[in-house]
């Protein structure tokens, strides 16, 4: 069974098929959000603070982690940017992180201080990528997410986007890392554009679960771009990505309706045993309630230790 390893300094999470849907919080990411991105570039971290803890309390599994403000140069500035918004994040909450860049510097800034073993998104198909990217990988030992896109874009074409994923796990070999530490991408397009969206992600997670034997993730919220009352979308998208094999998603945790569309598919899927953490969340829930508390404890989580920007279609696409 194909199990990827993240850590934290002391919790170890398992992605994997027969394990809680991994929810990656999407929040601590400036794209498209002019105030955090301000903030971050005077050095206040306040935003970044409260939306890590409000991730977390509401159900995060682990916390994408991205500094990438555009109204600096990215090659110069990202890299301490990054770290500090790591170390920050990692003295506040204890879930593994995503480390979220396109300036693989960044990367590598990031990995060198990270504690646990975290999960670089992002790699794509293309080959200065793949140069980049995977010897990092292999050297920290670190799983990576792997975007369905080369040089030549993002394909409308789900064998296509099958291919390049084939390509970069083959890849990724040579290098020694095992298909169970890459994460792919299928690249989830937005419904209200493409109307076989949908079906195009299905189709390809059956066969990445079964071909490639890899996990996977998205940017959840793709799937709603453009499209009113886009939180419907997405609850809706959620339990059939997750009963067609998607092992993951970065997503904002902070919506009621998204967790708890999750929570019930971990339910029906069976990897909530015993309804325990369904019970644990909403055995006080009311009716007319808007949306239930949180499990304080992330769907997946037990105890242990081991020592690209979101503006792009793809894993780490923020909303507010």
């Amino acid at each position: 069974m194909t199990r990827t390893i993240v850590a934290s300094a002391t919790r170890e999470i398992i992605i994997g098929f027969d394990q809680p849907f991994c929810v990656i919080g999407e929040r601590i990411n400036p794209t498209g959000r002019k105030k955090l991105a301000a903030e971050m570039i005077e050095g206040n971290f306040d935003t970044v603070i409260k939306d890590a803890l409000e991730q977390v309390a509401a159900g995060a599994t682990m916390l994408d982690v991205n500094a990438g403000v555009t109204s600096v140069n990215p090659n110069e500035t990202e890299p301490a940017l990054l770290v500090r918004t790591m170390e920050i994040v990692q003295g506040l909450v204890d879930v593994p992180l995503s480390i979220d860049s396109s300036v693989t510097a960044a990367i590598e800034a990031a990995l060198k201080i990270a504690k646990g073993r975290p999960l670089v998104n992002s790699v794509t198909g293309e080959e200065e990528k793949l140069e980049a990217i995977l010897p990092l990988c292999a050297k920290y030992d670190v799983p990576v997410v792997a975007i369905s896109n080369d040089e030549t874009g993002i394909s409308m074409d789900p064998d296509v986007r099958f291919a390049v994923a084939k390509k970069i796990v083959e890849r990724a070999m040579d290098y020694g890392i095992k298909p169970h530490d890459i994460v792919v991408d299928p690249l989830v397009m937005p419904i209200g554009a493409l109307g076989d969206a949908g079906r195009q992600v299905f189709q390809l997670l059956y066969r990445l679960r079964n071909e490639l034997k890899v996990n996977t993730t998205c940017g959840l919220s793709n799937i709603s771009f453009g499209l009113p009352h886009r939180h419907g979308i997405n609850a809706g998208f959620i339990p059939m990505v997750i009963g067609a094999g998607m092992t993951s998603a970065i997503m904002n945790p902070c919506r009621p309706q998204e967790m708890e569309a999750v929570r019930a598919a971990n339910v029906l899927n069976g990897t909530d045993p015993n309804c325990g953490n369904w019970i644990m969340t909403y055995r006080d829930h009311k009716p007319s309630e808007a949306g239930a508390a949180p499990s304080t404890s992330p769907p997946g989580a037990s105890s242990g230790r081991r020592g690209g920007r979101a503006s792009r279609v793809g894993a780490g696409a923020a909303t507010e």
